[in-house]
């Protein structure tokens, strides 16, 4: 582990000398995920992207891509686009990126089942806001606003999320 790591422990994300509060999947962490089971993978998942709205907030990064109205992401498991970004219209299985509520206003992508994406296996692994301390995600690690942006700033595509 390196510094610059997100290192999941009980007590949240250590990052950078300081410890994070997170929420993390509604079935806790797994080593055999599967789409929909509401588990984190444990594993070491490198940091690939970023996203952010941007009629919600100012770029937090140069590197950061914004999401657009028609921006969704397919969790339709063994189709050609399966865990990849994509744009309306989509007629498969698939996730709204411009959500009504705040929770994708920042995103960070992770390396979990990508590229090459294998069927079944899990879509999505995000780090973005969450609901409320202690609400679960689908899987995904969540933050408070104000921490998520202070990783985001701080983060690089040397970065990974360690979830063991």
């Amino acid at each position: 582990m390196k510094s610059h790591d997100l290192v999941l422990t009980t007590k949240g994300v250590r990052f950078l000398g300081r410890l994070f509060p997170c929420t993390i999947g509604r079935s806790g962490l797994s080593d055999h995920k599967r789409e929909g089971d509401g588990a984190t993978p444990h594993g070491v998942h490198r940091i690939v992207g970023m996203l952010y709205r941007p009629d919600r907030m100012k770029r937090p990064t140069s590197w950061a891509k914004p999401i657009g109205p028609s921006d969704l992401w397919s969790d339709a498991s063994g189709h050609e686009d399966y865990n990849m970004m994509v744009r309306a219209p989509y007629s498969h299985s698939h996730e709204k990126l411009r959500r009504p509520d705040p929770l994708y206003d920042l995103v960070i992508l992770t390396d979990w089942n990508w590229p090459y994406a294998v069927g079944g296996r899990g879509s999505a692994i995000f780090i973005h806001q969450y609901r409320r301390p202690g609400f679960p995600t689908e899987g995904c690690v969540a933050f408070r606003r104000d921490h998520l942006a202070w990783i985001a700033r701080k983060i690089t595509f040397q970065t990974r999320l360690i979830a063991s």
